[in-house]
């Protein structure tokens, strides 16, 4: 795309005598602007949530790899932001370039065609200045993207996530300088009615005769105008409005905290009621509470199943927001939520086997998708897709597994009563140690586990991927198999590998397909 735009300004007869002022400069400036532009018309897509949520339903009967392709919605803006910066870096560097030969021209008087361009309308404002509008926006958006840009490091966002949070709001002032910088139009063109009057392939030849009482009616002077690019981000920021709008609507809308509880290792179990509420398996949604911050939304995978009449979150305490928040819980709790909105998960019971990998407080959306199978057990449903769940579950505490124990019992109670013992098949991993961990390996023999009361017995360090990953594609040689994480990258990659590894490059045997949860 670049290539494109730079050859196209190269060669465009309306910009013959900027590039005759400016050089090659001319080209870089307004190609790496064009493709700015472009990106920036990208970049707020991926994060209108609620059209990826449309998108993802509407979606459902489309290819599955189709589909995938929106779970990677935060790659793909961070990989635009990226480009972002890049092209803004060119754009300024070709304009300094712009800047100083400009500067030569008008200081040369030597009769040269560049110096008679350069003083060309002198009584408007020079080339360019801190003091126009398109240099005073050009800097406000530059230094808006580097302090976006900057916050968003990794490290930052996880060790403050209050300076992430408020720094990227700095995306309106960025819009609003681009497109003002955008109207202003820096770079200008000779107008299409002049070029009717003054052809510069032919004019060029005697710059000294042009002028509107020459008698050569094809060489007026040269007149110029500004191009306007605004209307790259109209539609994008038009849609971010709407989009706003209708979840600024959606979270003024009442919610009743009906329980909250918390648990070992910190963890807020918060259940609501909210009227006209409906979910999916997996989904998320943000809450804001006004008496630990007015402005901070923070997203939160629900634990509930859509049977369910309430909606559920579980919080553990990660920072200043979610540790103010479970301090302050036994007061009357206001809470706004936004959402839901899809994640990955939601396909979990349209593979006819799928594998659930949750670590820590990661299992929340499995949470909610062995919740919804409990009911559908109860209920008999007959068009359940999915015939085998591997579950696989990692803490580093005994304390963490207290959160969905009685959850997990129920399943064990059902599956027996409803013959369909074999339906679930789920593995706790300890990977800390502690004295009950100890008490739990002195104690393998007994019926129940010692540490979490279930009849699947608790293994201690991480799994061995492989010979999972071995053992599920020999049961299901001819399935298609969906891997879900909800957990850290590292884990994420270790899983990708393994479903690269194991699967088949037969489309008719086992075929594995990733999907992790993105926030």
């Amino acid at each position: 795309m670049f290539v494109y735009y730079f050859l196209l300004f190269d060669r465009d007869k309306k910009f013959y005598y900027t590039r005759v002022l400016l050089g090659s400069a001319l080209a870089w400036a307004r190609a790496s602007a064009k493709c700015l532009n472009f990106n920036s018309m990208l970049i707020l897509l991926p994060v209108c949530r609620n059209l990826l949520s449309f998108l993802r339903g509407t979606c459902s009967c489309c290819r599955r790899t189709m589909r995938k392709q929106l779970d990677h919605n935060l790659t793909f803006h961070k990989l635009v932001a990226y480009a972002i910066a890049l092209f803004t870096a060119v754009h300024i560097i070709a304009h300094l370039c712009n800047f100083e030969w400009y500067n030569d021209s008008q200081q040369a008087a030597d009769g040269s065609l560049s110096s008679i361009l350069s003083n060309l309308h002198q009584d408007e404002e020079t080339y360019v200045t801190f003091t126009t509008i398109p240099g005073l926006t050009g800097v406000i958006i530059t230094v808006a993207l580097i302090l976006m840009v900057t916050s968003s490091m990794e490290f930052i966002r996880r060790s403050s996530f209050e300076v992430f949070w408020y720094t990227h709001h700095l995306f309106i002032i960025y819009f609003a300088g681009l497109v003002i910088h955008g109207i202003a139009g820096l770079v200008r063109g000779q107008t299409a009615e002049n070029l009717n009057k003054h052809n510069p392939e032919h004019c060029v030849q005697d710059p000294t005769h042009w002028g509107r009482n020459n008698t050569d009616s094809h060489c007026e002077e040269p007149e110029f105008e500004s191009i306007p690019s605004w209307q790259w981000v109209l539609t994008p920021i038009l849609l971010y409005v709407f989009e706003r709008v209708l979840r600024f609507w959606r979270s003024r809308q009442r919610v009743v905290v009906t329980k909250a509880v918390v648990h070992p290792s910190k963890v807020l179990e918060l259940q609501m009621h909210k009227k006209g509420f409906s979910m999916e398996v997996g989904q998320y949604i943000f809450i804001n509470c006004p008496s630990v911050s007015h402005l901070e939304w923070h997203p939160f995978t629900l634990t509930s199943a859509p049977e369910e009449d309430d909606f559920s979150v579980h919080i553990q305490a990660a920072g200043d927001w979610t540790e103010n928040l479970i301090d302050t819980f036994q007061m009357a709790l206001e809470i706004n939520v936004d959402g839901p909105f899809g994640t990955a998960s939601e396909d979990v019971f349209q593979y006819e086997v799928a594998m659930l990998v949750g670590a820590g407080i990661g299992v929340t959306p499995f949470a909610s998708v062995l919740k919804s199978i409990w009911y559908k057990f109860q209920h008999a449903d007959q068009h359940l897709k999915t015939k085998k769940i591997y579950f696989y579950w990692l803490c580093r505490d005994t304390g963490a597994f207290a959160w969905f124990n009685d959850l997990l019992a129920s399943l064990e109670q059902e599956m027996e009563k409803s013959g369909k013992t074999g339906f679930l098949n789920y593995r706790l991993f300890l990977t800390g140690w502690d004295n009950s961990a100890g008490q739990a390996a002195f104690n393998f023999d007994n019926d129940t586990d010692v540490v979490t009361g279930l009849k699947q017995k608790t293994s201690f360090g991480r799994p061995m991927w492989s010979n999972m990953f071995s053992a599920v594609a020999t049961a299901h040689p001819r399935s298609v198999v969906g891997v879900f994480l909800c957990g850290p990258q590292a884990l994420a990659k270790s899983l990708q590998k393994c479903c690269h590894q194991y699967s088949s490059l037969d489309p008719r045997k086992v075929k594995f397909y990733f999907n992790k949860e993105n926030f």
